[in-house]
């Protein structure tokens, strides 16, 4: 989906969590609580949004994220960027995807990535998340990052769809407590 093949009430950008979007948090936050109760993975890329006690609260958590310095006051040990993927029409987000400044980490390197995402129950199927994707490779590539590793459950096709749309390639399957996933490497260009 990018901006020359989509009609323009379809663009989307990623921008950082702030308080001018606390009220869309919010009921972002509600619609996967509603929707996906059922899904223990139903934050991914929202890193703490289930658990914050208020959108102004995720809000801090996602900028003490940032730097090497503080992501340890959020429990995280690697920094990361979390965005908002908003529509440009309505200004609504449409989804949430994050990017860690690297993988050097026992889970992140074996299962976690460079980055997670969820996109907005009513918002799924319009190719969002191959768009959400597509703009946080540019992301990963102002970093530094030259591939990035990106998995999925073995029966989540909505995400592998983004990835191999994102010129993911298949590297192997592997066991995560029980759960198969796949991993992707994508290449940083």
């Amino acid at each position: 989906m990018s901006a020359s093949t989509k009609h323009n009430e379809d663009v989307i950008y990623l921008t950082a969590p702030s308080a001018a979007y606390a009220d869309d948090i919010r009921a972002f936050r509600q619609e996967i609580l509603e929707n996906d109760a059922d899904d223990e993975n139903k934050f991914a890329g929202c890193m703490s949004l289930d658990t914050s006690s208020s959108a102004e609260e995720w809000i801090r958590i996602c900028m003490l994220r940032r730097s090497s310095e503080t992501c340890r006051e959020t429990g995280a040990e690697v920094p990361s960027d979390t965005y908002l993927a908003v529509r440009q029409s309505d200004d609504r987000i449409v989804g949430i995807i994050d990017l860690r400044h690297h993988i050097d980490h026992p889970i992140l390197g074996t299962w976690g990535g460079h980055c997670g995402y969820s996109v907005r129950p009513s918002e799924r199927g319009k190719g969002y998340a191959t768009e959400m994707l597509r703009l946080n490779i540019q992301n990963a590539k102002k970093l530094g990052i030259d591939k990035m590793l990106v998995t999925c459950d073995e029966g989540n096709h909505a995400s592998e769809k983004a990835i191999l749309n994102n010129g993911g390639v298949f590297e192997r399957l592997i066991d995560v407590d029980g759960t198969t996933m796949k991993r992707y490497w994508i290449r940083v260009e």
